[in-house]
């Protein structure tokens, strides 16, 4: 099996574990405050993360390395979470997970910008169509949630293409599962602080479910679901294998659907289908344009 395929592969597993994040984040508020949840899953994140370096004794990260971790912790551990979580509070999920449609062309556009790649206009051809599909599918059920949570939906995508952008570039040198690791821990002295600070007076009401919500997007969502996407990205490219995340609002829209009983129409199967399409279009388009001289 050849690396492209392979970062595919990883992807896609990525991709998955990612489309539960928004709604186990909507079911974890029910409980948990938005700004103390992103600290709370950052602080467990970081605790595992610190963990899993100290006990396969890796080096610390060179001067170099540091602005970049700093780049992908500010957009991924602490930007998009804390971003989304506030957005949760004025729009549904499934409203949400539609702007995740846009992830792949703001992760192609860094790619571009931080990781030095150049690809095809027709793997942009097909990046736009297939973000233009989830915004049309956005605007045919009306695009009714309150403005402020489609502004931060927008600047959550912003902040975290580009956490992806730089987290894959940089894990091409130190490893996928070393940058998520040693980002997490970046961000855990401040979030340490924070916890205290945003902790509530009681637990005593909080649920089962809001408690397992928490496990999911403070394990999966920060540390699993990165090692499998930073590994991909690294192998099948950042422009292309980031395509994948095209397909990450339906899923997301099916979870929603199941764990929190929320409308989605039948229109989705086929922006679904069509989608698709576009994913397999900018994968075979996308093999990065050589560079002269």
């Amino acid at each position: 099996m050849n690396r492209t395929t392979q970062g595919w592969i990883f992807g896609f597993l990525g991709m998955l574990v990612f489309s539960g994040s928004l709604p186990a984040t909507r079911l974890a508020m029910a409980g948990f405050d938005p700004i103390f949840l992103t600290v709370a899953r950052a602080v467990l994140a970081g605790a595992m993360a610190a963990a899993i370096l100290l006990l396969t004794r890796q080096a610390w990260p060179g001067r170099r390395e540091i602005s970049s971790l700093l780049i992908v912790s500010l957009g991924t551990v602490v930007g998009f979470p804390l971003l989304t979580a506030l957005a949760l509070q004025y729009i549904t999920a499934a409203h949400s997970v539609i702007f995740i449609g846009l992830l792949p062309l703001s992760t192609a556009i860094f790619g571009v910008l931080r990781g030095g790649e150049r690809l095809r206009p027709v793997f942009w051809l097909f990046s736009g169509l297939g973000s233009a599909l989830i915004c049309g599918y956005a605007l045919r059920n009306g695009v009714n949630g309150a403005l402020a949570g489609d502004l931060l939906m927008l600047c959550a995508i912003v902040v975290c293409g580009l956490g992806y952008a730089e987290g894959a570039t940089l894990s091409r040198k130190m490893g996928g599962w070393q940058v998520i690791c040693w980002a997490l821990v970046a961000a855990l002295p401040v979030m340490l602080v924070l916890l205290f600070l945003t902790m509530p007076a009681s637990f005593a009401s909080i649920d089962a479910a809001s408690w397992w919500s928490l496990a999911y997007v403070a394990i999966f969502s920060s540390i699993v679901g990165f090692l499998l996407w930073y590994r991909g990205l690294a192998l099948g490219g950042i422009g292309a294998v980031g395509q994948l995340q095209l397909l990450q609002p339906f899923f997301g829209m099916m979870l929603a659907a199941v764990i929190l009983s929320e409308n989605v129409d039948q229109a989705m199967v086929l922006v679904t289908m069509a989608v698709i399409a576009c994913v397999f279009g900018a994968k075979r388009f996308a093999r990065p344009v050589a560079r002269q001289g």
